[in-house]
């Protein structure tokens, strides 16, 4: 089916292409009154004009998305837009690592199938701060862009970093406009799941330009303000486990229950913008910029998920497709009382803000001369902070029925009756999680070209760039510090282990307070239905710490009843530690040091002339991770006067030691970038080049945890410990000792501008990965009291593998001029990109069946995932690779009416393997030359994949005046469904289906 999809789409885009030669030999500039040939180009079509030159006449492989007006980009956010470029595609789920929240702007950007991505601010480095190179797009406000650049192939000039691509966001300058200029606009979205309160959006530009004695100077601001509320309901099912008692002589899959949630999230975005540039004559040119931008936003969720013992579920008219799996069935647990149920409050924030300042001027010394110099200062900060309490409940019975998407739960009048009462509920557990992260960079350059005076000969350009950077994050520890209130597994009888004879119920006055009832109104716009829960009230959530340790007492108080009233034996509630522990703080600081050397040429005589540049980049980089080195080791209980045997225990003590790691390294990229222009409307491209991504931050950090452990045995009657073994290990935060991913690249492409918006593009690319990051061991040397060096197997980053990324991309674009009347002012865009991606380990760690704990040392589980039969997958892509993606739009740009229905699609891509909700502890044993051979001990972890997703987006505008015009946009009109998928051995389930509906906006503009 995919590979059907992927032909028909090339085809049908060679047919328009093939329909387009015609159309474009046929086209004539339509004359005006006067009977002149020229024509004013606004709007759309001027922005797809003004994106193509740039294309056309660019030095390297570039697209480009031009703003229609000013601070007036195509889509609601900058990660949109860039969705629409081909070769781009973007996350959709809010933060790494936590697949199961769905972000409705995006989130990641990943270029021709990798996340290695530069951002650039006005050809100047810009970042966010969350332990990462690049910026976080979605914190960007679109209103303050004049357009978007994506470099999918590097030069010497550059500034190195992005393997996969470069990606400038570009703003207005004073001297881009003819004299004064103003620009308002007001918006307001309506979300139809949401509903609520208005969401507001303004933006002000205002720029002019004066001559006086001193020179021209010219003065831009520009301010944005936008507000968007948006929610989110989900289903979602749990893994399947594998049940021999079930279905009589046979094996059948059983899902771990389901869940259902609704999530309200709230974001601000503000920005401010200011240029001043100055032109004392027509050598020199001077501008200073100043650009700030802040992003804050909270989202709050209620959710009910199983929790139950899987292998104690029963199934009441069970169905179950041919690899066993259920499709539909009744859940009951007798034994434990009922399926077990959590219902979470949980609120998140975060606050972000990235500041840039920056100087630049330009002196042309003579006619072949020019010194440009830079001078920039980045600031970005970003802290979060994400708290749940929950009850616990336990209920009859739940129906599922998985035959369709999302799956449907029922309940009897009992169960609903059962969840609405209160009384039923138990307080159940804790989270939270905080983090605070700053990032600092000064940079300085300087580029001097000489312009040559021959044939062939362009220009030398010479340059060197020093860069100042430094980057602090701060979790807390434990990350995610869950903590029980009170849990069903917490209560026994007296005499048992357990330190509770009952919950704390809702039901007892003393336990009763801080909740409230959720009846899900418009749930899924009203196309499912799920009963009304009992949740914690959001303020709980908010209230940490205080509320926290109010909750934790209804344990102690329940405790001490068990104890007799001895209070303090039951223990007390710890928070996470932040900013004390030193496994939580990350600091790193880097300079770097680089030089460039580029020649352009253009051999312009001959039948098809070609030019291009060649050029070589040296990148000196230093590295400093301040850090700890913490060794921990228990001794062994060894008699007075026994004899010791066996393996030798090294006497290494125990210590935690403050230490700075540095690291340096020199890097050597040559680039080679020609153009062959067998016409003016044809041109080929050939690019090669060396980049290099440096690890992110939050791969460097400098803390490894070392540990020793011995295996004894002791004969009592001779006095003798025999060590049978000694195991020295660590885990290491990061490695502040890795090295950049480097990669060899070529491109290959064919561009046809048949028109001044017309276009058909292919491009072939191929990248060669060395020395990719993956989690895998590495030896750590400790000596002991002796000097004797031993070596820990320590599991962390380490650059252990080679890759390939390689594909075609597609793009196609015009308007259809030669059609009479109001039709010549429909035109069309499709773009399409397929990539393939291998990586191979330089140690493959493979197992057929699992073993091993859920630790990052476990490298089987967590590199190839395994099931919850015991079963490793393997052969898995790369993360976030969709193989297949593509973009249609229809336009339409005709008088005053401006208009645009768009489409976006991306296939299936890999989310994470060993991702939350996804993982646990109670595999079932199938090896059999295990000796625990059927057991419920196996640590699985299920690879999650993002299912096909495709989303309608639409928006037109019309001019009621020269300066006045009125618009509406739309996004999701599909109201489109986020699927998540989660692989088994009996096919790919649908782990989660997320709506959003469709969101409409309503704008004025107003600019002269």
């Amino acid at each position: 089916m995919n590979q059907f999809r992927k032909t028909a789409i090339a085809v049908g885009v060679s047919q328009v292409v093939l329909l387009a030669s015609g159309m474009a030999y046929a086209q004539t500039t339509p004359a005006t009154d006067s009977g002149t040939t020229s024509v004013i180009v606004v709007g759309q079509r001027a922005s797809l004009e003004n994106a193509q030159k740039i294309k056309q006449n660019a030095d390297e492989v570039v697209d480009s998305i031009v703003a229609d007006d000013i601070g007036k980009l195509p889509d609601r956010s900058v990660t949109e837009v860039l969705q629409r470029v081909v070769g781009v595609t973007i996350d959709r789920t809010m933060a790494k690592g936590d697949p199961e929240h769905y972000s409705v702007e995006g989130s990641g950007v990943m270029v021709r199938g990798l996340s290695y991505v530069r951002s650039e601010l006005n050809g100047r480095d810009s970042f966010s701060a969350n332990g990462g190179r690049s910026l976080n797009f979605e914190d960007v406000p679109p209103e303050l862009m004049a357009g978007i650049d994506v470099y999918k192939n590097p030069s010497a000039e550059q500034i190195e970093g992005g393997i996969s691509g470069l990606i400038n966001l570009r703003t207005a300058m004073p001297f881009d406009f003819k004299g004064r200029k103003l620009s308002v606009s007001a918006q307001d979205t309506y979300s139809t799941l949401k509903k609520g309160k208005p969401q507001p959006s303004y933006s002000m530009m205002f720029s002019d330009r004066w001559k006086t004695r001193f020179g021209e100077f010219g003065a831009l601001f520009d301010l944005a303000t936008s507000q968007s509320g948006t929610r989110t309901d989900a289903f979602q099912v749990s893994p399947y486990y594998p049940r021999t008692d079930v279905v009589p002589g046979q094996t059948v899959w059983v899902p771990n229950a389901a869940s259902f949630r609704s999530l309200e999230f709230d974001r601000k975005r503000d920005g401010a913008y200011a240029a001043f540039q100055w032109k004392p004559n027509s050598n020199v040119q001077s501008s200073l910029t100043y650009f700030k931008s802040r992003y804050k936003m909270k989202w709050d969720e209620q959710a009910i998920f199983g929790q139950s013992s899987p292998y104690n579920l029963q199934v009441a008219n069970g169905k179950f497709d041919p690899k066993g799996a259920m499709i539909s069935g009744v859940l009951t647990d007798p034994t434990d009382g009922g399926v077990n149920f959590n219902d979470d409050t949980r609120t998140s924030t975060r606050k972000s803000a990235t500041t840039d300042i920056s100087w630049n001027l330009r002196w042309r010394l003579n006619s072949q001369w020019t010194v440009t110099t830079d001078l920039q200062k980045v600031r970005a900060t970003t802290g979060s902070f994400d708290s749940t309490v929950a009850t616990g409940l336990q209920i009859p019975q739940m129906g599922m029925d998985m035959s369709t998407t999302p799956a449907r739960l029922t309940f009897d009048d009992a169960t609903k009756a059962y969840m609405a009462n209160p009384n039923n509920y138990y307080w159940g557990f804790t989270m939270e999680h905080q983090d605070a992260s700053v990032a600092n960079e000064k940079a300085w350059k300087t580029d001097v070209k000489y312009e040559f005076d021959n044939p062939v000969l362009r220009d030398l350009r010479v340059g060197v760039r020093l860069t100042d950077r430094d980057a602090t994050t701060i979790n807390s520890v434990p990350g995610y510090n869950w903590a029980a209130i009170t849990q069903p597994w917490q209560v026994g009888p007296v005499g048992s282990w357990q330190p509770l004879t009952h919950l704390a119920y809702l039901g007892d006055p003393r336990f009763s307070a801080g909740t409230h009832l959720n009846t899900f109104p418009n749930f899924f716009n009203g196309k499912a239905s799920v009963p009304a829960v009992v949740f914690p009230n959001t303020s709980l959530a908010d209230g940490y710490p205080g509320t926290y340790s109010q909750l934790h007492q209804y344990y102690n108080v329940l405790c001490a009843e068990r104890s007799g009233g001895t209070l303090d034996s039951c223990g007390a509630w710890k928070p996470a530690t932040f900013g004390t522990d030193p496994s939580g703080t990350n600091d790193q600081k880097e300079r770097s040091k680089a030089l460039y050397t580029q020649l352009r040429f253009g051999f312009d005589d001959l039948k098809y002339p070609i030019d291009g540049n060649i050029g070589v980049r040296y990148v000196k980089t230093n590295m400093v991770a301040h850090g700890y080195t913490v060794f921990s080791f228990t001794a062994p209980n060894i008699p007075a006067g026994a004899t010791v045997t066996g393996v030798p225990i090294p006497n290494i003590p125990n210590f935690q030691q403050k230490e700075d790691f540095d690291n340096s390294y020199s890097n050597v990229l040559p680039t080679l970038n020609l153009r062959m222009k067998a016409s003016d409307k044809l041109q080929f491209r050939f690019a090669y080049g060396k980049a290099m991504s440096r690890p992110d931050f939050s791969q460097l950090q400098a803390y490894t945890n070392l540990s020793e452990a011995t295996t004894t045995s002791t004969n009592t009657a001779t006095n003798v410990v025999n060590v049978s073994n000694v195991s020295l290990t660590g885990t290491g935060s990061g490695n502040p000792m890795l090295r950049p991913t480097m990669a060899k690249q070529a491109d290959i492409t064919a561009e046809w501008y048949f028109a001044p918006t017309g276009s058909f593009t292919a491009a072939l690319f191929h990248k060669k990965l060395s020395d990719v990051i993956i989690n895998q061991s590495y030896n750590f040397s400790l000596p002991d009291v002796n000097g004797t060096m031993h070596d820990f197997v320590t599991t962390g980053p380490v650059n252990g593998a080679n890759g390939t990324a390689k594909g075609i991309e597609l793009a196609y674009q015009q308007y259809f001029d030669m059609l009479p009347g109001w039709l010549a002012g429909f035109g069309v865009q499709a773009n399409y990109t397929y990539v393939k991606s291998s990586q191979d380990l330089y140690h493959p760690v493979y197992q057929a069946y699992c073993s091993g704990g859920s630790g990052a040392d476990n490298l089987n589980l967590n590199l190839n995932g395994c099931d919850v039969d015991g079963k490793t997958f393997g052969n898995l892509p790369l993360n976030g690779l969709s193989k297949n993606s593509y973009n249609l739009a229809l336009l339409f740009d005709r008088g005053p009416i401006s208009a645009r229905v768009a489409y976006s699609w991306r296939s299936k891509s890999l989310q994470a393997i060993n991702a939350n909700g996804t993982n646990g502890g109670d595999g079932t044993d199938t090896n059999p030359d295990s000796p625990t051979f059927g057991q419920h001990n196996v640590q699985y972890a299920l690879p999650t994949w993002s299912d096909a997703y495709g989303q309608v987006d639409a928006s037109i505008f019309y001019k009621i005046t020269e300066n006045l015009s009125f618009g509406l946009e739309a996004q999701n009109l599909n109201n489109a469904m986020y699927k998540q998928l989660m692989q088994q051995g009996v096919g790919f389930k649908v782990r989660g289906a997320y709506v959003t509906g469709p969101r409409y906006t309503a704008q004025m503009r107003y600019s002269f």
